[in-house]
């Protein structure tokens, strides 16, 4: 099991779990992916999130290990396992930066609507800065 941080590029060699055969869990760190996922406002996206961040235990105690020799490439292979996270970060990016989209989009309709019946100070100051999600990035 490793805990690491949702950053793209955190994982820069193929060999880099190279023979970890007992490989099968990674935890993000607590933090921005949580908050994030916590202030979504549409239970499905929630929900979305937490399978896709629980994917990669599915996934891992398939991946190759790697480690044997390859007559092929004259080398150990380096074994999928690298490649299986990095593929997994790069969706979960994806996916949250897409919800976190979709979540503006629906603020910017809700102010517009309650621009039609409120002062809009009120809004801006009152209203929208408590359904604005975390300012974090995930590239």
């Amino acid at each position: 099991r490793i805990t690491i941080p949702l950053k793209d590029g955190i994982i820069t060699d193929d060999d880099v779990f190279e023979g970890c055969e007992k490989l099968k869990h990674v935890d993000l760190i607590e933090g921005a992916l949580h908050e994030t996922i916590a202030a979504l406002h549409l239970e499905e996206w929630r929900k979305d999130m937490k399978e896709e961040i629980n994917s990669i235990h599915q996934i891992l105690p398939s991946a190759d290990p790697g480690g044997e020799w390859d007559s092929y490439i004259q080398g150990y292979n380096a074994g999928d396992k690298a490649e299986a996270i990095r593929r997994w970060i790069r969706s979960l990016i994806r996916k949250i930066t897409r919800f976190k989209e979709e979540h503006q989009g629906l603020l910017n309709e809700a102010a517009t609507t309650l621009e039609l019946v409120l002062p809009q100070d009120m809004v801006m100051n009152n209203v929208l800065p408590f359904l604005h999600l975390p300012p974090h990035s995930f590239e």
